[in-house]
């Protein structure tokens, strides 16, 4: 990122007056058309709040949802503006039409519709980049979550503000993302504890080989340990595994020598339903009708032992499935223990959704060092992979 020009490297001088278009990320949940989670709203509101207070003129971007690039109320983006707008506390102009081309743009502070409403954006129409290129003088990429894409807003827009001889530089919100989740994989203070969770390895085994290069311990959780069960030959009963994938963990096992580390018990149950009942098993006696659902109480208090020496902790998926209680309990122990670590001065790094919602079930988001916004981007930028969205910006003279 040392490489890459920022938002933060202009003063306001250079700013009154610009128009300047931002790629925010404003991909928010929403239920019955109401944002059920803003708190990717929030995290855009330092990068927008310094452009303003600098007098420029900001045209924001951003998709919401798949809409299959075409319009539908389903995907529409004015109550994201709304809601922006009591954020800021200032009105924020919606604009129906993507491109902002069809009408005057009269307000400081201007959404265009979702992005995704155009067929070019997936595809990093370079048409596309160019006809939003036109409306401003400066490009802010703040969107990390959707930096590991190039997409017509994103890199596509970045190059053809460049090729125009202006600048496209990343925002507050992406230079946090970036600034952090390279600290912990270039510069980690050891020991240095990787946690990785979830369903699945098939999304995150370049990430495991990616952080076994670098961590003194890995900790294994959720339903991608039962994958590696699996390969050293244990039953896992009627849980989530993916048999594809059991070559790939008994290979990761061999590479790995003892810095992998595996829950020694489990909580299982005969369903996934909220109240079910269930009981702690140790990890080689789970039954053939077993599930297992979360990490149980010895291994939580292994991994904390693991976790209370750590100086640098990367974070990346849920112990367990913690939104049907009680198989929570594990995930919520985790995340207790990685913030008494925090306190204590370690750098603790959150990435991936589940894990945010996690730390904010167990409280514990205000205690941690950074919280990614960007699952997908994170992991990316985990696994030592380009991600478009940051290549594509103006470099430092």
């Amino acid at each position: 990122m040392c490489d890459k020009k920022r938002l933060e490297d202009f003063d306001h001088r250079e700013l009154s007056g610009r128009t300047i278009l931002v790629r925010a990320d404003l991909n928010v949940p929403m239920q019955d058309g109401e944002i059920a989670d803003d708190h990717r709203l929030v995290a855009s509101l330092p990068t927008l709040s310094f452009l303003r207070e600098a007098g420029a003129r900001v045209i924001l971007l951003s998709h919401l949802g798949r809409p299959d690039a075409s319009p539908s109320s389903m995907y529409s983006l004015e109550p994201v503006a709304e809601r922006l707008g009591e954020l800021l506390s200032s009105n924020v102009e919606f604009v129906a039409d993507p491109i902002g081309k069809e009408q005057p743009l009269s307000s400081d502070l201007v959404m265009l519709e979702n992005t995704r409403f155009l067929s070019g954006e997936l595809d990093n129409a370079s048409d596309l980049a160019e006809s939003w290129a036109e409306l401003g003088d400066l490009f802010v990429n703040d969107a990390f979550g959707a930096a590991h894409r190039a997409h017509a807003s994103t890199a596509g827009l970045a190059g053809a503000m460049r090729a125009k001889g202006r600048e496209a530089v990343a925002g507050l919100l992406m230079a946090r993302e970036l600034h952090f989740l390279g600290r912990a994989m270039t510069k980690p203070s050891h020991p240095f504890v990787g946690i990785l969770g979830g369903a699945k390895i098939s999304g995150k085994i370049d990430v495991i080989s990616s952080l076994l290069e670098r961590v003194d311990r890995l900790l294994i959780g959720g339903a991608m340990a039962n994958t590696f069960f699996q390969a050293m030959g244990l039953s896992t009963g009627a849980s989530l595994v993916e048999e594809d994938r059991i070559p790939v963990a008994r290979d990761l096992l061999q590479k790995s020598g003892d810095k992998l580390v595996f829950p020694v018990d489990c909580i299982v149950a005969k369903e996934l339903r909220e109240g079910a009942p269930h009981r702690a098993v140790t990890s080689a006696a789970v039954g053939h009708d077993d599930m297992v659902l979360d990490i149980g109480p010895e291994t939580a208090t292994a991994f904390r032992e693991v976790i209370d020496s750590a100086r640098t902790i990367l974070w990346n998926g849920p112990m367990g499935v913690f939104e049907t209680p009680p198989f929570g309990v594990g995930t919520i122990d985790i995340a207790h223990s990685v913030a008494d670590v925090c306190d204590s001065g370690a750098l603790v790094v959150l990435g991936g959704g589940d894990s945010a919602m996690a730390a904010d079930l167990a409280g514990v988001t205000p205690r941690l060092t950074h919280v990614s916004s960007g699952g997908g981007a994170s992991l990316a930028f985990l696994a030592g992979k380009t991600l478009p969205g940051v290549d594509s910006l103006s470099d430092k003279e």
